[in-house]
């Protein structure tokens, strides 16, 4: 049993390893049509402490016009540039480029809405800088680019990662598995909705706060039950994983809210995104099978107490990340 939590516990160091080789955090273009042929742009890029940013540049298609110089500040850990264009064809078959994005780990997240309620959304990446401009996407171009962003999200976001790796940790049978991660999918579903539709208002920065305290909890579960004191998580696991999971959900919400969802796609988009967290979140406990069926059959011995090692750490990394959150919430406003 030892092994398979050290086995666990590399895999929880190689996915954290990932997540901190990829930024995390992509940066933000949005082109909003103010009449036939005038748009406002917005540009947001990840900043490096007060006055450094990554090295991105958008680069628009000849035929446009600025009608006013970009205006930009530093502001919530990020750079961010506001100006006006204008464009003959109204951007459609234009081609925009990311300039420094091939030699970056990050992702440009675009959004195009139009005066007719349309909406292009896409993700560029350094394998894919650019992106042609159309006049109308289709349903499977929404579908598919909100999918990509959800398995995005959730494979990159390494909160979520371990809350769901200390359940598997927690619980034991996979029927009890089952039923738990049923249950945490199913909360943050339901918040993901109600917070992208405006149902439910939550301010962003409290909720990452507490998200990162859930992993502290499970984590302090799980070493009070190797301890022989089994708490709530090990008798009703289900229950607190609906509980969290409403949490995450809104977490979920945050990170949608920023590319959007379009005015005429809204059900299919929220749908798919959704669609793609449970595909990545599916993939992620695959590995973690995997993993444990490899841990069972490697014939090393492990000292008994180096079960609770893994625990501690995820504990203690959630543990930073919520004082880190909490302390941010002077930078606010």
């Amino acid at each position: 049993m030892t092994r398979i939590f050290i086995g666990l516990f590399v895999l929880c160091s190689i996915f954290a390893t990932q997540a901190q080789a990829h930024e995390v955090r992509p940066a933000y273009l949005e082109l909003q049509q103010t009449s036939h042929d005038t748009f406002d742009v917005g540009w947001k890029v990840p900043a490096r402490g007060g006055t450094m940013r990554l090295g991105l540049y958008v680069r628009l298609p000849q035929e446009c016009e600025n009608l006013t110089d970009p205006r930009g500040m530093f502001t919530g850990g990020a750079y961010i540039e506001r100006w006006s264009i204008r464009h003959p064809d109204a951007l459609v078959g234009s081609t925009i480029n990311i300039d420094g994005l091939k030699t970056t780990l990050t992702d440009v997240l675009v959004r195009i809405e139009r005066l007719d309620g349309t909406t292009q959304v896409a993700r560029l990446s350094p394998t894919n800088p650019s992106l042609i401009i159309e006049a109308s996407p289709s349903a499977w171009q929404v579908a598919w680019t909100y999918l990509a962003l959800g398995v995005e999200h959730i494979l990159l976001g390494i909160d979520h990662l371990l809350f769901v790796l200390a359940l598997l940790i927690l619980v034991k049978g996979w029927k009890r598995v089952v039923g738990t991660i049923t249950a945490f999918t199913v909360a943050h579903s339901i918040t993901l909705a109600a917070a992208t539709l405006g149902v439910v208002h939550v301010p962003g920065p409290p909720v990452e706060a507490i998200i990162a305290l859930s992993i502290v909890f499970i984590a302090a579960e799980i070493i009070h039950g190797r301890q022989g004191r089994p708490g709530l998580s090990a008798k009703w696991p289900w229950i607190v994983a609906f509980t969290f999971g409403l949490l995450h959900g809104l977490g979920f919400a945050s990170a949608l809210s920023e590319v959007g969802l379009p005015q005429r796609a809204i059900p299919l988009s929220l749908l798919f995104f959704n669609v793609g967290v449970e595909l990545g979140q599916f993939l992620f406990i695959t590995v973690v099978a995997v993993v444990v069926v490899a841990a069972k059959r490697i014939p090393i011995h492990v000292p008994c107490r180096a079960e609770l090692f893994p625990p501690y750490a995820v504990g203690a990394v959630a543990m930073f990340w919520t004082l880190q959150r909490v302390a941010s919430f002077g930078q606010l406003g």
